[in-house]
């Protein structure tokens, strides 16, 4: 009589957040995939489901919540994990019936809930199997991977709890990002997106100790590191588009722009600001310079006319005046910025904002968020408008089907274009055999105030 072979049990996931935690969630798969389970793509067919949550704004939590319930209707076994972990009574009150709840980067607690909750399959068979350990699971397209370089923060900004959340900065080795990245893109990927809470600090809690990667001694610094993703090869001698996420405008970053202007990085920053008059950047206790960040910004562009810098500014924070305002948006006209956000504030249980005297009405706040967005829209419209005519490379995102003429069009991005939160490049009349993650050569033919629609040159 043939030997049945278990089936390995199935476990379902709901990541939420940031992409920080999207790469949490890859982690724990990965672990997961290690030790034998196999992944669900829906409720249905999964032994339990993961859900990480997202605990930085209300709103967040109760997208979370949501989210936790939905999992609970449809499967019932349901682990909770991530940011949200450590308000365990506040889940367990409105879900009691919750298999395990852990907090963010506690991979070995939730792998083990997941062990008590629907245990590995066990015997000689399966035993014997190898596992692919170190290959990564990805929740994003083969061609774009996040890279998380280090977890925590060392800032105390006054609306922000991600320090409690997550604990003080905390680096990886600088050998093991490369190796990881080195990694990815021999799997495929075209274009890598450096992510952390604040880039700009990396290896500073290790006092940017070195470490030999291939035969050489490299420190772990932002700039090294940018210069070691640039050196990767992703076939024929071509670089991997390298994307630099949550930079603060330490001195240090000017190093990386002329990077940028070799082709080693890709021309992209993404700083948060989050305001620029220095009242209400005081009372959100950030460390910046409006002043000096103008000045910055325009000798980058000297040395990369390229750069595109994207930024996310709160509006509404309590004590921000007409004149604070005002003063916001004439940055704003000053700064040029490609690519902006926009938040209005709320207060989060347990940042020390909440304290702060002179809340701002809601419907101030909503006035004031539509009269930024209208600036910044206009703004991102006139330097769209401006590569009308340029010849651009475009990363391939998707690629559709031939309509009743035969003609296909396809959804990439170009280099000023981050996935998911920035605009997007529309092709005409491409050729058949283009497929996701190839990069081309786009004349941009039009503009509108956020996407570029182009034809390959």
């Amino acid at each position: 009589m043939a030997t049945q072979i278990p089936q390995a049990p199935r476990v379902g996931m709901v990541s939420l957040g940031c992409p920080k935690a999207l790469v949490d969630s890859e982690r724990i798969l990965t672990r997961l995939r290690a030790d034998g389970y196999a992944m669900s793509p829906d409720y249905a067919g999964a032994d339990v489901v993961l859900v990480n949550t997202c605990g930085f704004l209300d709103s967040a939590k109760e997208e979370s919540l949501e989210a936790i319930g939905e999992a609970m209707a449809e499967n019932g076994r349901v682990i909770v994990t991530g940011c949200m972990g450590d308000e365990a009574d506040a889940i367990r009150a409105r879900f009691p019936q919750v298999l395990a709840i852990t907090g963010a980067q506690q991979y070995e607690a939730v792998v083990g809930a997941v062990h008590q909750a629907a245990p590995p399959a066990q015997g000689p068979f399966v035993d014997l199997v190898p596992q692919p350990s170190d290959q990564m699971v990805k929740l994003t397209p083969r061609h774009y991977s996040y890279l998380k370089i280090s977890e925590g923060c060392n800032h105390a900004c006054a609306f922000c709890i991600i320090p409690q959340l997550r604990g003080r900065l905390a680096s990886r080795r600088i050998d093991a990002v490369l190796r990881e990245a080195e990694k990815l893109v021999a799997a495929g990927t075209r274009e890598l997106l450096v992510i952390s809470q604040d880039t700009s600090a990396y290896g500073v809690d290790t006092r940017h100790e070195s470490r030999t990667w291939h035969g050489r001694e490299v420190r772990a610094h932002m700039t090294d590191l940018a210069r070691e993703l640039g050196r990767l090869d992703t076939g024929g001698g071509t670089p991997p588009w390298v994307r630099l996420h949550y930079v603060y405008p330490y001195p240090h970053v000017d190093q990386v722009i002329p990077l940028m202007a070799e082709g080693l990085l890709t021309p992209y920053l993404d700083i948060p600001f989050q305001h620029a008059s220095p009242a209400v950047l005081k009372r959100m206790k950030r460390p910046a310079n409006e002043a000096k960040v103008l000045e910055r910004l325009r000798a980058w562009r000297g040395v990369c006319p390229d750069i595109a810098i994207r930024s996310s500014f709160v509006v509404g924070f309590p004590g921000e005046t007409e004149d604070d305002f005002a003063y916001l948006l004439d940055w704003l006209e000053e700064a040029q910025l490609d690519r902006v956000g926009a938040f209005r504030f709320e207060p989060v249980e347990g940042a020390a904002a909440n304290a702060l005297p002179d809340p701002v009405p809601e419907a101030v706040k909503e006035e004031r968020f539509a009269r930024l967005m209208e600036v910044t829209a206009r703004i991102s419209a006139a330097r769209l408008a401006a590569k009308v005519g340029r010849t651009l490379p475009v990363i391939v995102d998707e690629v559709g089907e031939p309509d009743e003429d035969g003609d296909i069009g396809a959804t990439g991005r170009s280099q000023a274009d981050a996935p998911e939160i920035d605009g997007q490049v529309f092709l005409r009349d491409v050729p058949a055999t283009l497929a996701a993650g190839d990069i081309v050569q786009a004349r941009i033919e039009d503009a509108d105030e956020h996407d570029l629609f182009a034809v390959p040159a």
